[in-house]
């Protein structure tokens, strides 16, 4: 890669979510190194001004931080968009699978989900030989490590547990996927089936990029509860996925990764009391969101009609 060019690095956030999107912000400046530029483009549909402030104070001599709200772009679907959500999820998951038409300039860029530390020079990633391919991924370890999770992959959705990714870290070959049109294949599935998943924008990814996927390691997207335990020393980004989050719970592995990043953002006393007030109660509703999510894939296995039946090759 040549010296100086600008890497684009995407996240999709709103109000809510932007304590913990500084943590990552924060984190990846402090690996970032001088011979590289890099452009942080969150996209949202409206983040307060006190908010976009504290991020921008972030900014160093090589890393800049933009705004995109495509909530213009995004009018005529977000109804449909919001019908699938539940629990935790908002409409951010979504705004990853715009990225190609909302950008053109762009042939490659790096998506990263807002729950993470990042521990290692994303221009690792970006300097990655795509190839052919669509994305760059890690297997995602939750449904790896899970008997209902690997069932659904396969009934469901026609990928096989080892293929299926975690969308939370992408090296995205934007080029390649308009000539591919995901985006539009995407919307054809969104409008004309709109069926149940138990991951909206990721299950999605997985169909429509299937077989132009190049796996890398999952250090480069590690969660701390699934997957193989892999030293700090040996991590290039942690994810905190799925529910139990470290700014909720004290027994999250890696948990004082992310507390080490909090406290040098604006939000850490924020995020202490949120972690001091989250009660049992809360906690107990956190369980069965993941009894919930079980028994979503048990039903959806048993559906006439899943994701996998649905031909795309015409569009």
């Amino acid at each position: 890669m040549n010296i100086n060019q600008e890497i684009p690095i995407f996240f999709s956030c709103d109000d809510n979510y932007v304590p913990y999107l500084a943590v990552a912000i924060c984190s990846l400046i402090e690996h970032t190194t001088k011979n590289h530029t890099y452009k942080i483009i969150i996209l949202n549909m409206g983040i307060c001004l006190n908010n976009q402030e504290k991020l921008k104070l972030m900014e160093t001599e090589n890393v800049k931080i933009n705004f995109k709200n495509i909530s213009k772009s995004l009018h005529n679907l977000e109804k449909e968009l919001r019908l699938r959500l539940r629990d935790y999820y908002s409409i951010a998951i979504y705004y990853r699978l715009f990225i190609p038409s909302l950008f053109p300039p762009y042939e490659k860029a790096i998506y990263l989900d807002a729950d993470m530390v990042i521990l290692d020079d994303v221009a690792k990633l970006y300097e990655m030989d795509i190839g052919d391919n669509l994305l760059i991924a890690t297997k995602d370890s939750t449904v790896n490590d899970s008997e209902v999770f690997r069932e659904y992959s396969i009934a469901a959705l026609g990928i096989e547990p080892q293929n299926y990714i975690n969308s939370g870290m992408l090296v995205m070959n934007l080029k390649g996927m308009r000539q591919e049109k995901i985006e539009k294949k995407f919307i054809y599935l969104l409008l004309k089936y709109n069926l149940e998943v138990i991951a909206p924008d990721q299950d999605y990814l997985n169909i429509l990029c299937k077989d132009k996927i190049k796996y890398i390691h999952e250090s480069w997207d590690k969660m701390p509860d699934y997957g193989t335990k892999i030293p700090q020393e040996k991590l290039h980004i942690i994810h905190y996925n799925m529910i139990r989050k470290p700014w909720y719970y004290d027994d999250v592995p890696y948990a004082d990764i992310f507390w080490k990043y909090a406290k040098k953002t604006k939000y850490y006393d924020l995020m202490k009391k949120e972690f001091d007030d989250y009660t049992d109660e809360q906690r107990k509703e956190d369980e069965s969101v993941i009894i919930n999510l079980t028994n979503l894939a048990k039903k959806i296995i048993k559906q006439d009609i899943k994701m996998k039946d649905i031909k795309l090759g015409d569009i």
